[in-house]
C-alpha cells in the first residue's frame, strides 16, 4: 500500500517532474547566472531527447571548433521546411548571442522552448520556431565579468567579438565569419516571416526595461511598410502594455538626455535586421536596458518573444500576404533605393518615461558630467523621427556581369541564393560600365576592412569582353534587392564599400618620365583636342600649371598607353 502511495503521485506528476529537471542555470541561481556554452548545449540536447516537438540540428561551421546549431519547435514533431511552407506556417527565427555579453535572449529562449515543449505556454499550431541557441560561440566561450562596464548582471557573460574578434552584427554583407555564412544559408533555407534578434542596450538611463528596434518601416516596401507601422508593431505594443511592459522604440541617443526625442536607428544591410529587410522579412531587435537587473531583463525578453509569437500567429495571413505583395512589387520595379536618409519633416509623438538629468563636476576630471536622478521620474511626449526617404536610387539593369576571377564575391552571392548563369564561350557585349571618379577611405580599420565612402562614379557604354566561365546575374529573381545593394558601387554597404574590388583601384602599368616626355610631345603634336584640354586645365588650375609631373601624367592618362581597366569597376550592367 505504501509503495502505491509513492508511485501514483509520481505517475500523476510526470510532466512536472520532467519539467523540474529542465530548470535553467538562470532559474536555479535566482536570476543571477547565465548559462555557459556547455550548459546551454547540454540543455538543448536533453530537450531534444525528451520531447518530440524539439529538434536540434547542426547548421554549419563557425570560427570555433563547434558547429552552429539551431533548435526547432514544431508541434507534432514534423521538421520539414517544405511541409511548413506548403501548410502556410509562420516561421519565426530567433537569434541569440550575436553579442554574448548581452545574454538575455540566450537564457530567455531556454525557458521559452522548454515551456512550449511541456505545454506551459501555448504556441499556436501555425507557428514554427527556429532558435539559434548562441550565434557567436567564440564570444560566449570568452567569458568574464568586466567587458560590459556597469551592466547590471549576470555574474559572468561572454564577449562582443567572435573568435576573429569580429562584431557579427556588422558582418551580414561582408560575411567574414564562418558562422555568418552558416546563418545566412539557414536564413535562405527558411525564408522566415519574422526575425527576432535579442540584444541588451546601453546609452541613456530611463525607466523602460525593454525597448524595441523594429525594421525601419520605409525600407520594407509598400505593403510591409503599411502593415508593420499600422498593425504589427501597434499590436505588439498593446499586448506588452497589458503585461505591464511599457515598450518604447530603441533609444538611439548618446551623449546627452533624450528628453526632446531622437532619430530612429537606421540599420543598414550589414546588420541582421537590415539584412532581413532586403529579403522581405519582418525583423524585431529586442533591446533590454543594461542598467536594469538581469532577471527583469530576461523575463522582459521572454514576454516580448511570447507576444511576437502570439501576434504573428493571429495575423499570419496578413503577414504572409504583405511579404508576397512586396516581393511582387520589387519584381516590377525599374528603380530601387540603395541609400536612405532621415526625413526630418515627419515625426511621431511617443510616450517616454525617463529620469531627470543634470550636470555636476566629475570626480575624475573636474569637468561637467551628465548624471540621472532616479528619484525624479517623469513621463512625457517626445518626438521620434522614424521616417526615412531614399537618398539615392538606381535604375536596375536587366543583369549584372562579373568575371569569375572575383571568387570572394561570387561565393557570397551563392550563399545568398543568387541565381547566376555561366558564360559558355568567349564573347563581346555592349554594356554599362562604371568608372570610380573619387572616394574616401576610413583611416582606421572597421571590422577588418577599410571602408570606402562618398563614392562618385561616371558611367559609360563600352564593348566589354566576357570569357568562358564569367557570370551573368539576372535581376529578375527573388534576390533582386540584395543584388542591387551589393553590386551598385555607390551603395553604402556594397561589396565595393567593403573593399572586395580594391585591386582595380591600383594602376598596374606606368612609364619612365624621361622616356615618355618625348612620346608625350609627339602625342600632343598629333592630337589638337588633347592639347586644348591640357591648356584649359593649366589655365584653370594654377597648381597644375606649375607641376610638370602632373601635366605629363595628364597626357599619359589621355593616351592609348593608359590601361583601360584602372579605376574601372569590374561589375558591368546589361541595360
Amino acid at each position: 500500500m505504501k509503495k502505491w502511495l509513492i508511485l501514483v503521485p509520481c505517475m500523476v506528476l510526470t510532466t512536472i517532474c520532467r519539467a523540474q529537471s529542465f530548470n535553467t542555470p538562470f532559474e536555479v541561481s535566482n536570476g543571477t547566472q547565465s548559462a555557459t556554452y556547455v550548459q546551454l548545449i547540454d540543455y538543448y540536447e536533453r530537450l531534444d531527447a525528451t520531447y518530440e516537438s524539439i529538434r536540434m540540428k547542426d547548421v554549419g561551421e563557425t570560427d570555433t571548433y563547434y558547429p552552429l546549431q539551431v533548435v526547432y519547435y514544431s508541434k507534432g514533431g514534423r521538421f520539414s521546411v517544405a511541409d511548413w511552407k506548403r501548410e502556410g506556417k509562420i516561421i519565426l527565427l530567433i537569434n541569440n548571442g550575436i553579442h554574448p555579453g548581452e545574454p538575455d535572449g540566450i537564457d530567455a529562449s531556454m525557458m521559452l522552448l522548454r515551456d512550449a515543449a511541456i505545454g506551459k505556454i501555448k504556441v499556436p499550431d501555425n507557428i514554427v520556431l527556429a532558435v539559434i541557441p548562441v550565434f557567436n560561440i567564440g564570444g560566449m566561450l570568452n567569458r568574464g565579468s568586466y567587458s560590459r562596464a556597469s551592466q547590471n548582471g549576470p555574474v559572468e557573460y561572454g564577449f562582443r567579438g567572435n573568435a576573429q574578434n569580429l562584431d557579427l552584427n556588422r558582418d551580414f554583407i561582408k560575411m567574414d565569419a564562418k558562422e555568418t555564412r552558416s546563418l545566412v544559408r539557414l536564413f535562405h533555407k527558411l525564408s522566415p516571416d519574422v526575425l527576432i534578434d535579442n540584444h541588451v542596450s546601453n546609452g541613456a538611463d530611463y525607466q523602460h526595461i525593454v525597448t524595441l528596434l523594429s525594421t525601419q518601416h520605409n525600407k520594407l516596401g509598400g505593403a510591409m511598410d503599411n502593415y508593420l507601422n499600422n498593425y504589427f508593431e501597434p499590436l505588439i505594443y498593446k499586448d506588452m502594455a497589458a503585461k505591464g511592459y511599457d515598450l518604447v522604440p530603441y533609444v538611439n541617443h548618446w551623449g546627452d538626455t533624450p528628453d526632446k526625442g531622437w532619430t530612429a536607428f537606421h540599420e543598414g544591410p550589414r546588420f541582421a535586421s537590415g539584412f532581413a529587410a532586403m529579403h522581405h522579412t519582418y525583423a524585431f531587435v529586442t533591446e533590454t536596458h543594461m542598467l536594469k537587473p538581469f532577471d527583469k531583463r530576461v523575463y522582459g525578453t521572454y514576454e516580448l518573444m511570447k507576444t511576437i509569437i502570439q501576434v504573428a500567429a493571429a495575423n499570419a495571413a496578413d503577414i504572409q500576404q504583405s511579404r508576397r505583395a512586396d516581393l511582387q512589387a520589387d519584381a516590377l520595379a525599374t528603380q530601387l533605393p540603395v541609400e536612405w536618409t532621415c526625413d526630418t519633416n515627419k515625426q511621431t509623438k511617443i510616450i517616454y518615461k525617463g529620469y531627470e538629468a543634470g550636470y555636476k563636476p566629475s570626480e575624475v576630471s573636474g569637468q561637467p558630467r551628465l548624471y540621472y536622478d532616479r528619484s525624479k521620474l517623469y513621463t512625457k511626449e517626445v518626438l521620434l523621427y522614424n521616417d526615412y526617404k531614399a537618398k539615392q536610387a538606381v535604375t536596375v539593369p536587366q543583369a549584372y556581369m562579373l568575371s569569375g576571377a572575383w571568387a570572394k564575391v561570387i561565393s557570397r552571392l551563392r550563399d545568398n541564393n543568387v541565381e547566376m548563369t555561366s558564360v559558355d564561350k568567349d564573347t563581346t557585349i555592349y554594356a554599362g560600365v562604371y568608372y570610380i571618379e573619387s572616394y574616401e577611405t576610413t583611416p582606421r580599420p572597421y571590422e577588418g576592412h577599410y571602408l570606402h565612402t562618398k563614392v562618385k562614379t561616371r558611367k559609360e557604354k563600352r564593348y566589354i569582353k566576357l570569357f568562358k566561365g564569367d557570370y551573368i546575374i539576372p535581376t529578375n529573381q527573388a534576390a533582386k534587392r540584395f543584388i542591387t545593394e551589393v553590386l551598385e558601387p555607390t551603395a553604402p554597404d556594397a561589396y565595393f564599400a567593403w573593399g572586395f574590388f580594391d585591386a582595380m583601384l591600383q594602376q598596374k602599368e606606368g612609364y619612365s618620365d624621361y622616356v615618355f616626355e618625348d612620346e608625350a610631345a609627339k602625342i600632343l603634336s598629333k592630337d589638337a583636342a588633347l592639347r586644348k584640354k591640357l591648356e584649359e586645365k593649366k589655365a584653370s588650375d594654377a597648381k597644375f600649371a606649375a607641376d610638370g609631373e602632373a601635366q605629363l601624367d595628364f597626357v599619359y592618362k589621355h593616351s592609348p598607353y593608359y590601361e583601360p581597366v584602372h579605376m574601372r569597376y569590374p561589375v558591368f550592367r546589361l541595360e
